[in-house]
């Protein structure tokens, strides 16, 4: 298991800026969005569908799951959650990387929790499915910090959910053609 968090997390509030995701490190410069065929992996990247996701943006880790900041965050410490093995749905997952991404939900609420020390509660998401609005073909679980007000009706959050999209900085940047982010149908 690796754990390797930012000494101040609210950070994640400034991802609408950042490229794709927030680098876990002391570096607050953004990396690159890098879909594949990309430069050759390291053994401690992983995939994201047809993205690499460099080790540096890793920030919890185990054998056969993996977890990193979320490219669009709904709230604060919004994270994913996916297995090593890229599959689309969880019915393909075996029962040893179905029960190992869910105890990496719990491990990295935990974690959330340490450093977001207003959280009260979560949201925990699948999209199971292209039709279930799930936008890059390998499962992956959302997690986001919640406390009380931060929506000013609590079941806004799932407006937000069904409505999420790039915000505006991101489909400018994208736009300008100084990254490259396929289409949903491409992902």
């Amino acid at each position: 298991m690796r754990v390797n968090l930012l000494k101040d997390l609210p950070i994640f509030s400034t991802l609408a800026l950042c490229l794709l995701f927030l680098p876990i490190s002391t570096s607050m410069a953004p990396p690159s969005l890098t879909p594949s065929p990309s430069p050759p992996m390291t053994t401690s990247d992983m995939r994201f569908g047809k993205f690499l996701i460099p080790s540096p943006h890793i920030f919890y880790r185990t054998q056969l799951s993996a977890a990193f900041v979320n490219l669009r965050p709904i709230v604060p410490g919004h994270v994913l959650i996916m297995p090593e093995r890229i599959v689309a749905t969880m019915e393909e997952l075996s029962e040893e990387e179905y029960l190992d991404m869910w105890k990496s939900v719990r491990t990295v609420q935990r974690i959330l929790k340490r450093h977001y020390s207003d959280t009260t509660a979560f949201n925990v998401a699948v999209q199971d499915g292209r039709a279930a609005g799930q936008s890059v073909p390998h499962v992956h679980v959302h997690v986001l910090p919640r406390k009380g007000g931060d929506f000013e009706r609590n079941d806004d959050v799932y407006e937000e959910l069904e409505q999420w999209a790039p915000r505006d900085e991101l489909r400018e940047t994208k736009m300008s053609g100084s990254i490259d982010v396929p289409d949903d149908e491409n992902r």
